[in-house]
């Protein structure tokens, strides 16, 4: 009996993979991301993650105004080696509803990107992504983990003069802000939800 052959994306060609062959593979893991060159592989998901993703893209989409759409778990091209896949992101009604490309969003296309914290995606969602998302230019970024049985979100706008992320607030049970938007979630629905 032979071998399957493996799949192309088993063995990275030299100086890693870029963004278009990566956007052109096939049959990967669901939710793998293109990070530095590197294909990411995300582990299963704990239920709290789930609810807090599901909360957070349904208010989003409720409250968003006409010119605004939250998608989730999506691809967004930020660079030639950097594919990563939001949680849950805010991205303008033009970028929605075009056809081409289907598989992915740009930088210029996204207000709002949202990180939920798992303990495996600690460092990436902490700090990798972080950097990855300002150096693209996307304005609002809002990390969210689970702190002694309490979701957190911890809310950054993109400094203009120096194009990092400062913190602009840190939420607990309740969500309330202007900006990108008028936005006001109760996180303490995330239990139930």
């Amino acid at each position: 009996m032979d071998a399957a052959p493996l799949p192309d994306w088993v063995i990275p060609p030299p100086g890693g993979f870029t963004a278009d062959g990566f956007l052109r593979m096939r049959d990967l893991p669901r939710h793998t991301e293109l990070i530095d060159g590197s294909l990411v592989f995300v582990s299963s998901q704990r239920k709290w993650h789930r609810r807090v993703v599901d909360l957070l893209k349904d208010e989003l989409k409720r409250q968003a105004p006409e010119t605004l759409r939250a998608e989730r778990e999506m691809a967004v091209r930020l660079a030639d080696r950097q594919v990563p896949e939001p949680d849950v992101f805010v991205v303008t009604a033009e970028a929605y509803e075009r056809d081409e490309p289907s598989t992915h969003y740009f930088p210029e296309d996204l207000v709002l990107v949202v990180e939920a914290v798992s303990p495996e995606s600690v460092d990436r969602d902490r700090e990798t992504k972080p950097r990855k998302y300002a150096a693209a230019g996307i304005k609002h970024f809002w990390r969210v983990e689970e702190v002694e049985s309490r979701t957190v979100v911890y809310v950054y706008e993109l400094d203009p003069a120096t194009g990092v992320y400062v913190p602009t607030g840190i939420y607990h049970d309740q969500l309330k802000l202007t900006v990108p938007f008028d936005i006001e979630i109760d996180l303490t629905r995330v239990s139930n939800y």
